[in-house]
């Protein structure tokens, strides 16, 4: 995260704060080094933006990415930070991590913005129940479908608001890049059917994609206040209903 802009590191600071949290706890328990370093799988992590700096901690990350060219991208990254020796990278989806990956050999893996657009989000989450190791985390995180209506209203899009709440995936419609949102109980049953256990969530971008961002990059003690507003409102069943994602993090039993 060193040398993000403010807006875009407040945008982030919520998910990594649960990491460090996750990761702190895994690597004081039955890791699977020994030594605290853990086994980190990155699916749909594309050019490392999790990925690096979890490598500059100290951990094994593996990305799985269907773009040649994102992975490409990630190499090069990871060559400049120093963590290429960290750092593996393999093509292919998230419904395919068993075959890519040996099953119950995984502290933690990282599913973020992939539900939303693979052909299954459970079979997806099943491969990544799969590879985690008992007691392992995963972190979900996934578009919020009610957070998306409010933003297309705000932003005059009414008929395409329209076709996002009548859409029983909550989709746009034409030319939507994703194929589908969450509510946060939709999310939390599917990593639940999974065979994952909820334990954590969060709510993401409550208010950071509202504030203009010319305000929030010029001003330090604006992206101090954004940051303190992100956090507080973080976990209040109140604001997790507009955040723009909602972070789940779960564990297999």
């Amino acid at each position: 995260m060193a040398g993000a802009r403010p807006r875009t590191a407040v945008r982030t600071a919520v998910v990594w704060e649960v990491l460090r949290d996750a990761l702190s706890a895994l690597g004081s328990g039955d890791a699977s080094a020994g030594d605290g370093v853990l086994s980190v799988l990155d699916a749909g992590g594309g050019t490392g933006g999790f990925a690096v700096p979890l490598a500059e901690l100290g951990h094994r990350v593996t990305v799985v990415d269907p773009s040649p060219d994102s992975l490409a991208a990630l190499e090069r990254r990871a060559a400049e930070s120093g963590t290429s020796g960290q750092i593996r990278a393999l093509q292919g989806d998230a419904a395919g991590l068993a075959e890519l990956v040996p099953a119950g050999s995984v502290d933690l893996v990282l599913c973020h913005s992939v539900l939303e657009v693979v052909d299954d989000p459970a079979t997806a989450l099943a491969a990544v129940a799969t590879v985690l190791r008992p007691g392992g985390m995963a972190s979900i995180l996934a578009a919020n479908r009610v957070a998306a209506v409010v933003a297309r209203v705000a932003a005059g899009r009414l008929a395409e608001a329209r076709r996002l709440l009548a859409d029983p995936a909550g989709w746009a419609g034409e030319g939507d890049p994703l194929a589908r949102r969450f509510t946060v109980e939709e999310l939390s049953a599917l990593a639940t059917s999974a065979g994952l256990q909820p334990r954590l969530v969060h709510g993401v971008r409550v208010f950071a994609d509202v504030v203009p961002a010319a305000l929030v990059d010029g001003d330090p003690d604006a992206a101090r206040d954004l940051l303190a507003l992100e956090h507080a409102a973080a976990q209040h069943p109140d604001y997790i209903a507009v955040a723009a994602q909602v972070h789940l993090l779960a564990d297999r039993s």
